[in-house]
């Protein structure tokens, strides 16, 4: 258990930072998960749309450190390409 007052602070930080953070992961991958039922229902100009607006979600996680870039820039890469393999 913590004892000084620094560390009981640092505790209560982690934990609201934690609250945040589960959040805005979980919002990103409802935003992912709206792009691959698009992808899977083979509606292109709705996967795009759901495209459009996952891609800055997934950039904000980035950016506030909650993934690593690299894996928001392969996931968009991934997704980007199986929505431009759809045909229509």
């Amino acid at each position: 258990m913590a004892n000084t007052a620094s560390a009981r602070k640092r505790i209560r930080q982690t934990e609201r930072r934690t609250v945040r953070n589960r959040a805005r992961l979980s919002r990103m991958r409802n935003f992912i998960k709206k792009v691959e039922a698009a992808i899977a229902g083979g509606d292109k100009t709705n996967a795009e749309t759901a495209l459009r607006q996952a891609q800055p979600e997934m950039q904000r996680a980035a950016g506030k450190g909650v993934v690593h870039r690299n894996t928001v820039a392969r996931r968009l890469s991934r997704l980007s390409a199986r929505v431009n393999a759809l045909g229509g």
